[in-house]
């Protein structure tokens, strides 16, 4: 079954080549556009099914055994982070048929999103830290050029900050595997968490510490965020709900594996730092959250704060709270994108998403207003949907190792998260609309031979807020998975004995 970790690699690989070769037809690329993110959707399924029934999968390119070649690894944990990325492609690449105008389809968009999910797929799936680097700088060359593409103002200030910092993080992780590479020889992860028991303790955490601050900025963690919120408000819809789904994602996903994995032998000072961390980023994000009046805004801010969660579940470093940081980002992954896909109707239909020129779309657009509560109140972590359980898995996690001043931070923050979804709903739902607010200008004319409806843009939506809703609902299954994947972080040899294959 190992041939099916290469598929969510060769599937957009092949999908951005088809595109290329298509770019002058519009129709084609959207048809080869969908289609391939269905197929990649498909994979990841698949993928994971082979992984949950079979075990870990391991492929080593060019037949290069490890630690010598380049190995692609999927364990339960990559492979439903793969599936997460695939449906987040499905529904972003349906939403663009409607969300993203002509010019910008014709200066590549489509393809730019697939080697983005190429990079994507690639650093979940890849067996080696060098190439973990490759990676992140496939998704940093796409992301860049969705950020800037269209050439306004805001869209190139945002795209600078975005690269800049980034950028500056990449040549941290690099010097971090120069150094690495000079202590234990071997970048492979499943070599290196053998090698690197030799190394003294002083070395390893100076290591970590390289690491935690280079995916630290990727991840938008505090003090590091500031990128964030300044660049993600910026691109086309589409584009920033993938990015706010997606790419702050796979960061936090760098950090569980090598801080699971390598960085274990002084976990009372390491993870007692990622918990001094993620408290600082939940606070902070949701702080920042509250001080804003535009919905993407708001948004952006609260990606940070959630963030802090995720983090908060690696640093307990125990098996509850891991498997709660994989509950936390199948969650979020889907209603953060999702948020951001309704902002992008509410801006089509009022023609702003500035909340003091918008207003009175309860009464307009009562299912629009309905799908955002399910998804706000997901967010905020109330029952019966998907995030009230992934929140209490962490807050259950904190108390069971007596971590209270977190916990408290944790539902603090909550708190402070449904004030900022109420404010919205306030705000762009509930108020009359004002008068002499922003003019209700459509959408740039869709592309000829396109749906000239909003049907592209719901679909999307509705099936996120199933998804919110059944996750919620069905939360044993999910949960077992999850700790499942969980055990599997936490006692790596099953890891380490599918990738080397008696090598040591």
């Amino acid at each position: 079954m190992s041939h099916v970790v290469t598929l969510p690699l060769l599937i957009p690989f092949w999908t951005a080549v088809g595109l290329l070769l298509s770019w002058r037809a519009r129709r084609a690329q959207r048809v080869i556009s969908v289609l391939g993110a269905m197929a990649l959707l498909g994979a990841a399924v698949a993928l994971l099914d082979a992984v949950a029934r079979h075990g870990i999968q391991v492929v080593h390119v060019g037949g290069w055994p490890a630690p010598f070649g380049i190995t692609l690894v999927a364990d339960l944990f990559s492979a439903i982070m793969v599936v997460l990325a695939g449906l987040m492609a499905a529904v972003v690449m349906i939403y663009s048929l409607a969300g993203i105008d002509a010019p910008r389809e014709s200066f590549g968009y489509h393809p730019l999103q697939h080697v983005m999910l190429l990079g994507v797929c690639g650093a979940f799936l890849t067996g080696d830290l060098f190439n973990l680097y490759v990676w992140f700088e496939v998704m940093l060359v796409a992301s860049f050029a969705l950020l800037a593409l269209g050439g306004e103002r805001p869209q190139l200030e945002g795209a600078v900050k975005y690269v800049t910092l980034n950028l500056m993080a990449s040549a941290l992780f690099l010097s971090a595997l120069g150094i690495l590479y000079g202590l234990i020889g071997t970048l492979n992860m499943a070599d290196a968490s053998l090698q690197i028991r030799g190394v003294a303790p002083a070395r390893s955490t100076t290591v970590a510490m390289l690491f935690l601050v280079a995916f630290g900025i990727k991840a938008a963690v505090f003090p590091l965020f500031f990128w964030l919120p300044a660049s993600y408000h910026t691109p086309p819809v589409p584009v920033a709900a993938i990015f706010a789904g997606l790419l702050t994602k796979v960061a936090v996903y760098a950090l569980i594996r090598v801080f699971t994995l390598l960085f274990v032998h002084d976990a009372g000072f390491t993870h007692t730092l990622l918990l001094i961390i993620s408290g600082a980023t939940m606070v902070s994000g949701v702080l920042g959250a509250a001080a804003q009046g535009e919905i993407r805004r708001i948004l952006s801010f609260h990606i940070v704060s959630q963030i802090g969660y995720m983090i908060m579940g690696l640093g307990l470093f125990t098996r509850l709270s891991l498997a709660g940081v994989i509950c936390f980002l199948a969650h979020n992954i889907i209603v953060k994108s999702n948020l951001f896909l309704i902002g992008g109707i509410v801006q089509r239909r009022r023609g702003s998403d500035r909340l003091k020129e918008v207003g009175g779309l309860y009464r307009t657009s009562p299912g629009l207003s309905a799908l955002f509560l399910i998804s706000a109140f997901s967010l905020a972590g109330l029952p019966p949907f998907s995030g009230f359980w992934a929140k209490l898995v962490l807050v259950l996690a904190g108390l069971s190792v007596e971590r209270y001043a977190l916990v408290a931070a944790a539902l603090v923050t909550s708190l402070l998260t449904l004030f900022s979804m109420t404010k919205i709903w306030t705000e762009a739902f509930w108020k009359p609309e004002p008068e002499g607010g922003a003019p209700r200008t459509p959408a740039a004319p869709p592309p000829a031979g396109s749906a000239r409806s909003e049907l592209p843009l719901l679909v999307p939506v509705l099936v996120l807020t199933a998804l919110t809703v059944l996750l919620g609902l069905g939360a044993e299954p999910v949960f077992r998975l999850a700790t499942r994947a969980a055990d599997q972080l936490l006692s790596p040899g099953d890891y380490v004995r599918a990738v080397l294959q008696g090598a040591h």
